[in-house]
């Protein structure tokens, strides 16, 4: 492209602001986008207001061509994630750029250089900032918007990225199950997968019991508890700190649907967990989030999609889990007929996400479900 380009860092607020708002610029125009509000994002590269920046390095940089802004990314040390690993690998993400295939080469090259710099030896991303948030470039399966905290990006990002020398880490797929043909008792569903269920609750001994609102911040301790304990092993893993947890919960609050949440119990013990939570992106991709508007009236347009209209007719598998100890026991075939019947009564679908590709038991749960695999994302690596 004609024109001189620079890669520039960006170090104040104000520059932080023009960061997030060159996604406009980007996605003008795609139909399948959806904007976020650009409050939590102005929140989440601010280092004084996101608890990540606490354990971790963050640098961003823009590609500017003749003085205009054309591309970002952010270079990130997670020094939980290699304490945790015992290894010494970087990140990039918030990676966005017009086509413009010099520039996408040189951000990276830019991250890349920062990140060797501090003494890694690779680079691995998208993250944006780990696998707490959200991660991964879409690769396949650009037919619709993205669900509630799940990446979208155009096609020629996969040639950008590949073309300067990144190949697959690991790739995270999504499937879409169907509900509407299932019954809140369970009829409809796997009849194996609900007699494994059964079975599980019986010799295990477990109780379930649905989250508990008027004690949120407990029962969020108790969420985190067997997060850290049932993803622990997970690839590409960090754990959450207290400080996060308090971020996710403020953050996931408003939006959950306490319904579809519960917890299953040892005695005292909480050992499996699920919180699935509404695809909020079906009624936020009407209101459209966007510069020059007041957020008020977003949030308002929103909220009427929301709770008047009934858009949110999807809802996301988002996180749970089962502690190692319990797997053998079944309680994974228990926790997703608990969700599915909980969320049969008020949404059309179920998407299951992330699954890693490495993950062959949650892949097999998933399709038991009837989900169907209908998007991948990818995280790539490349030596420093």
């Amino acid at each position: 492209m004609a024109g001189k380009l620079a890669i520039v860092p960006i170090e104040t607020a104000a520059e932080r602001k023009q960061f997030v708002r060159f996604q406009w610029e980007v996605y003008r125009g795609d139909p399948y986008w959806v904007p976020p509000l650009l409050s939590e994002r102005d929140a989440f590269v601010d280092p004084e207001r996101h608890p990540f920046h606490q354990h971790a390095k963050v640098r961003y940089f823009a590609a500017k061509r003749d003085g205009k802004m054309v591309g970002t990314i952010a270079a990130i040390v997670n020094y939980n994630h290699n304490y945790y690993w015992n290894d010494e690998v970087g990140f990039f993400g918030l990676f966005e750029v017009l086509q413009d295939e010099e520039a996408a080469r040189e951000l990276l090259r830019t991250a890349e250089a920062f990140l060797r710099e501090e003494g890694l030896d690779t680079i691995r991303g998208p993250m944006n900032y780990s696998t707490n948030e959200e991660c991964g470039l879409l690769v396949d399966g650009w037919d619709g918007p993205p669900v509630v905290m799940m990446t979208y990006n155009p096609r020629y990002y996969v040639d950008y990225i590949e073309n300067a020398g990144y190949s697959t880490a690991q790739n995270l797929f999504a499937f879409l199950s169907d509900v509407r043909s299932v019954k809140p008792d369970g009829t409809g569903l796997n009849p194996k997968l609900l007699r494994v269920a059964e079975h599980a609750r019986q010799r295990s001994d477990v109780t379930i019991r649905p989250i508990d609102m008027a004690n949120f911040k407990r029962d969020a301790g108790f969420f985190k508890e067997v997060y850290n304990q049932a993803w622990s092993k997970n690839w590409g893993f960090v754990p959450l700190t207290d400080a996060e947890l308090d971020h996710e919960i403020s953050a996931l609050k408003p939006i959950i649907d306490p319904d579809t949440i519960f917890f299953v119990f040892k005695g005292e013990r909480p050992v499996a967990a699920g919180l699935p939570i509404p695809d909020l992106n079906q009624a936020l991709h009407r209101a459209y989030p966007r510069p020059g508007v007041p957020e008020w009236w977003t949030m308002a347009k929103m909220l009427y999609n929301w709770k008047v209209r009934k858009r949110v007719t999807t809802i996301r598998a988002f996180a749970g889990g089962v502690v190692e100890e319990y797997r053998p026991q079944g309680l994974h075939a228990l926790i997703i007929v608990e969700t599915m019947k909980r969320c049969v009564p008020k949404y059309k679908d179920i998407e299951f996400s992330w699954v890693l590709e490495s993950n062959l038991p949650m892949r097999q749960t998933a399709a038991n479900m009837n989900g169907r695999l209908y998007r991948t994302y990818r995280i790539y690596e490349r030596s420093l």
